[in-house]
């Protein structure tokens, strides 16, 4: 086993399975790689989750790629006064439904292997796919597949970097914050080559673009997490119903239970009575058979008496 293969096992066997090949590499003489597995840590719940989506679920993943692409492309395009709010909207739905197929992925797999599936997860999990698809470095940490914390992706698709999920992105200078994205090629990476300079709006025209951007952006998660709290009623109702009629069951059988246990008992005790009647009837017969046999016996002797009378 390589060092890798310990994120694509089952969320419980990392940490006994970290063990058991750091201890082999020590056996080995390998002491060095054998330190350097025996630091590795476990992944969170979330992490574990998107390394088993990026393992496993290779299309799912190219098309949230593609979509994260469609829509720093679209947001570029808007800064520059080239694109339109339709075409963002249309690009943002798009990596929205791309996360969310992936998120239902991920829900199955928790759900296969007993993790709990709370909504703090599910929302990680969703924050750390959204970041692999806007921002390179994420993409490059997620297609790895061997997170051991989700990220969380903080600004607009423009370049920012991903933030490790509870930490606040470093703000960066304002000629960083107020620079245009650089142009993107025709794969949809953008292009940093030095001398390159993007295109410029002016700066109350890409102001608002960012803003009707972050707007769109923030319209966009706040329909998703609805949807998915939605979802979690939704699941929550049907299993209270699933245990209420489980509960109902359990009681219908276990009154058919004690309903069979008492006939049951009246049966055995019906056999008991008999039984004992038998024994009582056996008894008599055999107390008749014997008084019967000393009839005969004295009918004789009275037969031999009157024969051999006085005569």
């Amino acid at each position: 086993m390589e060092p890798d293969d310990l994120y694509g096992l089952p969320f419980d066997r990392f940490v006994a399975e970290r063990q058991a090949l750091a201890k082999a590499l020590r056996a080995d003489k390998r002491r060095d790689e054998a330190s350097a597995v025996a630091a590795l840590r476990k992944p969170s719940v979330a992490a574990w989750a998107v390394n088993q989506l990026a393992r496993t679920q290779g299309p799912a993943v190219n098309e949230l790629h593609a979509a994260g692409d469609a829509l720093r492309r679209a947001q570029a395009d808007l800064l520059a006064g080239s694109g339109d709010g339709r075409a963002l909207r249309a690009a943002n739905e798009r990596e929205r439904a791309a996360v969310d197929a992936l998120v239902e992925r991920a829900r199955g797999l928790l759900g296969s292997e007993g993790q709990e599936l709370s909504a703090t997860v599910v929302e990680r999990v969703a924050d750390t796919l959204h970041a692999a698809a806007l921002d390179d470095a994420a993409r490059e940490q997620v297609r790895g597949g061997r997170l051991e914390r989700e990220l969380r992706f903080v600004g607009l698709g423009l370049g920012e970097s991903p933030a490790p999920a509870g930490r606040p992105a470093k703000p960066g200078r304002a000629a960083d914050r107020d620079a245009v994205a650089a142009e993107v090629t025709p794969g949809g990476e953008a292009s940093a080559q030095t001398g390159t300079k993007a295109k410029r709006a002016p700066k109350s025209k890409r102001d608002e673009a960012q803003k009707a951007a972050e707007r769109e952006r923030r319209a966009a998660e706040r329909e998703r997490l609805e949807a998915q709290r939605a979802a979690e009623q939704r699941l929550q109702r049907e299993r209270e119903q699933a245990r209420k009629a489980a509960r109902a069951a359990e009681s219908a059988a276990r009154r058919h239970a004690e309903r069979g246990a008492r006939a049951l008992r009246n049966a055995e005790e019906r056999r008991d009575r008999a039984a004992q009647a038998l024994d009582e009837a056996d008894e008599a017969l055999a107390t008749a058979r014997e008084e019967a046999r000393a009839a005969d016996s004295e009918h004789e002797r009275a037969q031999v008496e009157l024969a051999s009378g006085p005569g």
